[in-house]
């Protein structure tokens, strides 16, 4: 375990948050996404854990041909961390707790409302103890309101936000979207309020709290599809893969079974389509001279085009669309989305080596800062740098860490905060 001493605050040169502390109390992933963002721009985030379980990702069921002892939910929102083993339920190591926060920049915490003042690390009481202290909530509705007290995940918040009401086939059921979209945004949001009141802070000596609510989080990034609610107050209904504003704009199946997504923007864009389905002669239809008139006549001319899709296979099409600048991507599964030449590119996808697992994958902060390097390092153990962090945050000598150690042991029960 040597090798790995300190990786966390080695993740590379020259990057913006170097320097900066991060009190991590998050599991799941809204909390835990957002503190790892936070170590991809160089913080040094601390995750403190229950001792014996942790956050309970490391523990849910394994993925098809995976051993017991591979943690890959975990895995997908803890890179580049050092895990810190405390029972916040033990006095002794919740005054362990204050001392760290004591010297922290930034506290990140998602769990119910509540449950922080409960064990006497809420906001009124560690901006006393840190008045530097950025302090960020992240729950599912809010620490007020009425449904403050409501227990929230993905799919709860994805329901509420409305996301799943145009989500699906027109006359299907709503649908989910595939991946804990509510909760990375979340944790999205999380991070960029975080840097925002850490840039204040610096300049004032007073930090800040935030609140954020997964379920405001999910209404702010909805968009133009929010824009008819809001301003025409129609509630938008479901198109499938559809556009109800632009047509061409769907996934269209190709002669060898893979789907073509394509959207023709504006009125620029459809004399390069028609050249390249080679239906010039689609130009001189007046019904579909203009995008209103497309629209109008959506259904004749999707039969159409997916008719001239099926006559060859994807790798032709992305040749014929790119050559032609229209826009459009064959739809990806995960794997191929993780092998996609772009994506090889830019370098996104990265290899880390586990000390339980090996070697993992892990997709990388998608962005490129130039003039700074980013080694992301693997997820923690569960407690693997709790003495290390005892002797780099706290000063203490080896004496004060093996008393700390010898009654460890008593003090390791689960807290089901």
């Amino acid at each position: 375990m040597d090798e790995r001493k300190g990786a966390a605050r080695s993740l590379g040169s020259n990057l913006p948050l170097e320097g900066i502390r991060v009190f991590d109390i998050t599991r799941v992933i809204a909390g835990p996404y957002c503190s790892m963002l936070l170590a991809d721009l160089g913080a040094d985030v601390i995750k403190i854990e229950e001792p014996r379980h942790g956050d309970e990702l490391r523990w849910v069921g394994r993925y098809k041909g995976r051993a017991p002892h591979d943690e890959d939910y975990f895995y997908a929102s803890n890179r580049s961390k050092r895990s810190v083993g405390l029972n916040l339920k033990d006095s002794r190591h919740r005054a362990i707790a204050f001392d760290l926060i004591a010297c922290s920049d930034i506290l990140v915490e998602n769990f119910s409302p509540g449950v922080m003042d409960r064990l006497g690390l809420g906001w009124k009481v560690l901006s006393v103890v840190n008045p530097k202290l950025v302090y960020c909530s992240i729950s599912g509705f809010g620490q007020q309101g009425p449904y403050r007290n409501r227990l929230a995940l993905d799919p709860i918040i994805q329901a509420v936000s409305g996301i799943m009401s145009v989500t699906g086939e027109p006359e299907g059921a709503p649908m989910q979207v595939g991946a804990p979209i509510a909760d990375v945004i979340s944790g999205m949001f999380g991070a960029y309020t975080v840097v925002a009141a850490l840039y204040a802070a610096r300049d004032t000596g007073r930090g800040r709290y935030i609140d954020i609510s997964m379920q405001d989080a999910m209404l702010a990034v909805l968009g133009p599809r929010m824009g008819e609610a809001l301003q025409a107050r129609l509630s938008p209904a479901r198109h499938g893969n559809g556009n109800p504003m632009r047509v061409p704009a769907n996934s269209y199946k190709a002669s060898d079974g893979k789907y073509i997504a394509i959207i023709v923007q504006n009125d620029n864009h459809w004399p390069p389509f028609c050249k390249a389905i080679n239906r010039l002669d689609l130009l001189e239809e007046p019904d579909y001279a203009t995008m209103s008139g497309r629209v109008k006549h959506r259904a004749l001319l999707d039969e159409l085009v997916s008719g001239e899709f099926l006559q060859r296979d994807s790798g032709t099409w992305a040749q014929i669309l790119a050559a032609n600048r229209v826009p459009f991507a064959v739809v990806n599964s995960y794997l191929d989305a993780l092998a996609d030449e772009q994506v090889t590119y830019r370098g996104l996808v990265r290899e880390v080596v586990h000390p339980v697992s090996g070697k993992i994958r892990v997709v990388g902060p998608p962005w490129i800062i130039p003039e700074t390097h980013l080694e992301p390092t693997a997820p923690p153990l569960l407690g693997e740098h709790t003495e290390e962090v005892l002797k780099d945050w706290l000063g203490w000598d080896e004496a004060r860490v093996a008393h700390f150690k010898k009654g460890y042991e008593e003090s390791v029960v689960r807290a089901d905060v």
